[in-house]
């Protein structure tokens, strides 16, 4: 046992190192300029395809890295002390979209689909939320009807990751009643589809680097094979992917916690007021050993799901808590984060500034913390 922890250790060590090389040459220089033009960097996936990071859980007889949940969080973590955005991006490509096809498209489609993704030839979009339904997707307007050997999908899909540049998406739409769990089917779509368009790409407040923006399907004809499943099954196969994207979101959060603690620690030791390193007054010392056991917590939480997701358990309760603590950590800190700096922590000269900013979305995007609440108290209450 020992010797196996040593080396899932290691691997874990090199994961990491290897993000934050590849992150000091590719985003690191550029990231302050992306962010203020709300650029979405296609060329960082690509080179992030090559070292197998866009395809970290996909078996390598399908073009993947065939990597555990594990290695999945260290190197998401690693990627948000650099760049939240980034890290982001790269989650909802593996754990949403391919994800999604991985768990339940048949040996065809992983074979057709899969390949494209996970070297990120292809980058990937999930399309579940709409304008007037996000928490409350039984009610989604987004349907599909059968025409012989086809499926003609009408509807919106908003706040997609990727809803512009994707260039393969999974979409659920309504085949069945509203309101009905199984009244919803999972189909994939190709860019290029005739009907298939981008519409408003969001001007977010953080993640300015990951691109938001709508789908939109108008009398759009896919066939009938890239049904994902069953039909009626849409709705329970996306619960089961959000159990996987809880903990991307998790380690997302993880990473923006420990990219603020680790500069607000080494600034708190240069700062000098009345003589003395702001370290030295209890004020601030405790606020970073407040930070400190929040992310160890986090920490602990989060690899404990993905162990627990990658021996095949299920993982409902686990990931909802780790999806929970995490992002509501990453906003304590980094706010700490940001008093700590004081002054130049508002400005965007200094890196917690933008922590401040991507963390927000880790409480809403894949499930608010509300939505995780009510899975946790559904779970314990059984």
């Amino acid at each position: 046992m020992a010797t196996a922890a040593l080396e899932v250790g290691n691997n874990l060590q090199m994961i990491t190192e290897m993000v934050r090389d590849f992150a000091k040459i590719n985003i690191e220089p550029f990231r302050n300029k992306w962010d203020d033009e709300q650029y979405f960097p296609i060329e960082v996936f690509k080179k992030l395809g090559e070292l197998g990071l866009m395809g970290v859980l996909v078996p390598q007889e399908y073009g993947g890295a065939g990597m555990t949940y594990n290695d999945y969080v260290a190197a998401i973590a690693e990627l948000a002390v650099a760049d939240p955005s980034i890290a982001l991006s790269m989650a909802a490509h593996n754990s949403l979209c391919t994800g999604h096809i991985l768990q339940f498209g048949n040996e065809e489609q992983k074979r057709k689909w899969l390949p494209k993704l996970a070297t990120a030839e292809w980058i990937g979009a999930w399309g579940l939320t709409e304008p007037n339904t996000g928490s409350d997707a039984g009610n989604m307007k987004t349907t599909a009807v059968k025409d012989g050997d086809h499926w003609v999908l009408n509807g919106a899909k908003n706040f997609i990751t990727h809803g512009k540049s994707g260039n393969i998406a999974v979409v659920i739409a309504r085949t069945g009643a509203v309101g009905d769990s199984k009244g919803m089917t999972a189909f994939v779509v190709e860019r290029g589809t005739k009907g298939f368009t981008a519409g408003k790409k969001e001007d977010k407040l953080g993640m300015r680097l990951s691109e938001t923006a709508e789908m939109i399907f108008q009398d759009c004809r896919i066939p009938a094979e890239n049904m994902l499943g069953k039909e009626g099954e849409g709705f329970i196969q996306s619960l089961k992917v959000l159990d996987g994207g809880r903990i991307s979101i998790a380690a997302l959060s993880l990473g923006i916690a420990e990219g603020a603690y680790r500069h607000a620690l080494a600034y708190s030791k240069e700062r000098q007021q009345f003589n003395q390193p702001i370290s030295n007054f209890q004020a601030i010392a405790f606020k970073l050993a407040d930070m400190a056991v929040e992310i160890e917590a986090a920490k602990l939480l989060t690899y404990q799901s993905a162990d627990m997701k990658q021996r095949g358990l299920n993982v409902n309760k686990e990931s909802a808590f780790a999806k929970y603590y995490a992002s509501e950590v990453s906003c304590r800190v980094a706010n700490d984060a940001v008093q700590i700096f004081g002054g130049y922590g508002y400005c965007k000269d200094y890196p917690v500034e933008k922590y401040y900013r991507d963390c927000k979305l880790c409480t809403i995007g894949e499930g608010t913390s509300e939505i995780q609440k009510l899975v946790i108290s559904r779970a314990i209450l059984k």
